[in-house]
Parts: C-alpha cells; structure tokens; sequence
C-alpha cells in the first residue's frame, strides 16, 4: 500500500503536470492597440510581449481598437484576450453582460470633452438643447455627454444623437453635419490643433480610468499570463514614462497626426498609474450611478455590485507590488 507522502507527492505531481499542460495549451494570445492607449504602442512596438512569450511559444496577435465600444466587442466575441477601454465603459459592458474583468491602468487621462466649431454659438452645454451631436455609443465620451446634459438638466431626448465612431464625428463636425461632438483625443486634439474647434464644456474628473480588461474565462484558465501580461505592460509604462521622445514618435506614427496635435494629447495623459482598485473603483461606481440617475442604467442594477464585479485588483498587484 503506499504511503501517505506518496500519495500526496503524486497528487502534486500530478497538478504541475496539469498546469504545464494548460499553459501549453494556449498557442496564441490576442491584444488589442489602439491610440488612446499610448502604452500599447511601446507594449507593441518593442516587441515587449513577444520577448516574454517566446520560449512559450505563444504567438502575440495584435488587434487595433478604435474605440472602447469596439474593445468591448472584440472582448465579447472571444476574438481579444485583453482589450483596453475607459473604466465606465467597461462597467456598462459588464452591467450588459460582457463577462470581463479590469486588471490593470494604463493611464489617467482627460481624453474626451464636448467640442463644437467657433461659428455655432455654442458655449454651455444649455445650449445644445434641440441641438445634434456627434457620439460613439458606448464610450467614455458617450457616458461623458449623458452626465454633462444631466447636470445641466438635460436628457439624450432634448437633442438629437448622430451615432459614429469617433473619426467620424470629428469629420462632421468639421463638415458642419452635426453642431457639437463628444470628443475623444487624440482626435479631439486635432480638432483643437488643427481645425481651431473649440472644447466647451471640460471635466476631468468625469474621464474615467483607462483600464485593461481580461475575458474572464481567460483569466480563470491562464493567471499567471495574465500577471505576465500586466509584467510586460509595466515595463512598456516605464518606457514611455523615460523616454518622453519615443512615446511621441510612437503615436505621431500610429496617428499620422503632427507632433503638436500628440504633445495636445499627452498633456492630458497622467501615465503615472498601474494598480487599479478602490480609486478606479470610486471613479466608475460614481459614473454608473450617475448614468442610472440619468435612465441610461436600469433602476433595478446593483452598480456597486457590478463594479465589485469588474474590477480584479489582484493581478496588478501580484505584477506590480503592493
């Protein structure tokens, strides 16, 4: 009969050998970049990921993003690992059942505002009762726009919501197609740069969080990739983070805008975050209720639930320290 210790040194054996095999088991990993995530072009660029995953022999598929809504879907349909979006808009594809999780920041930013063209008279967010809009559903300038028109008393139903994706909306702006767009940058600051269109209403402390988000599924089979995943990213914020010049480089290119329109955006780009917990969580809570209030978010949701529900503090913390 065997012993005791046998038996559990076989049982350990046994749950190593399992593991190895899973981690075998994934031959490709999926990413998205997109330009609102500055740190995702370093992370790509450098070939940081590929380096880490090379002796796996996991292959790194990167997928672009152009906007939180597309990361979402992309997430959704099992077709991204990790996609990065605003905080609040990963809370509303959480509260819409998108099975996510928020591991990570990659930055702090005040990348969306509401804009208009000089000649529209248009100052206050009052005034764009009757008014149209140019939106990208599902966004962070989408839930941006909701709040601003609630604070000054307004709803989705006193104006008139053209829904396009963010390059879009800056275009009929510009053509005169709509009166105002909730912008994003780094095509907002083009819009402010380049075209002289004018940012009237402005609150930072309504941008939410960037955060990378996770399948939960992924991250139940795969936890160490995922703390791998937010190592590599780590060493990509760093990067950026000392070498100001490249990071530029790097979205001039991506963008094919001018380095003045990129110095725009990078001004309002705080890199100096990575954990994500109870600030993030404070800051997408606060946006959920505030679109529950507004009638975006069903009454009977538990907001703070779901934020609970989203947010993964552990692997960041794992990667990056306590």
């Amino acid at each position: 009969m065997k012993s005791i210790s046998s038996l559990l040194a076989g049982a350990v054996a046994g749950l190593l050998f399992s593991a190895q095999a899973y981690a075998q088991d994934l031959k490709e990993l999926r990413i998205d970049w997109a330009t609102y995530n500055p740190v995702s072009l370093i992370l790509k660029n450098d070939g940081i990921l590929e380096k880490e995953f090379e002796k796996d022999g996991i292959k790194v598929t990167w997928v672009q993003s152009a906007g939180s809504n597309k990361a979402l879907e992309f997430l959704n349909a099992s077709s991204l690992d990790f996609g990065s979006t605003a905080g609040a808009a990963a809370l509303i594809g959480r509260i819409n059942g998108n099975p996510i999780k928020a591991v990570y920041v990659y930055s702090r930013p005040e990348w969306t505002a509401l804009v208009t063209r000089k000649d529209t008279g248009i100052s206050k967010v009052a005034d764009l009762k009757g008014k149209s809009i140019a939106v990208t559903r599902g966004t962070d300038p989408h839930i941006f726009l909701v709040r601003a028109l609630a604070d000054a008393g307004l709803t989705e139903k006193d104006v008139s919501l053209v829904l396009l994706q963010h390059a879009d909306g800056k275009l009929a702006l510009q053509r005169g197609d709509v009166d105002a767009w909730a912008g994003l940058d780094p095509i907002m600051a083009s819009a402010e740069v380049e075209n002289g269109d004018v940012l009237f209403y402005r609150n930072a402390a309504n941008n939410s969080w960037g955060v990378l988000n996770v399948r939960e599924e992924f991250a139940k089979e795969h936890p160490d990739v995922v703390k791998r995943v937010i190592g590599a990213y780590e060493k990509a914020r760093a990067k950026a983070i000392a070498e100001p010049a490249q990071l530029k480089a790097a979205l001039v290119a991506a963008t094919k805008l001018p380095d003045a329109v990129i110095a725009r955006q990078l001004e309002r780009t705080d890199l100096n975050y990575s954990r994500i917990g109870n600030e993030q969580a404070a800051t997408i809570e606060a946006a959920g209720l505030a679109l529950q209030k507004a009638g975006v978010v069903k009454p009977d949701v538990d907001v703070k639930a779901t934020v609970a529900a989203l947010i993964e503090p552990s692997f960041s913390q794992a990667a990056v320290g306590q």
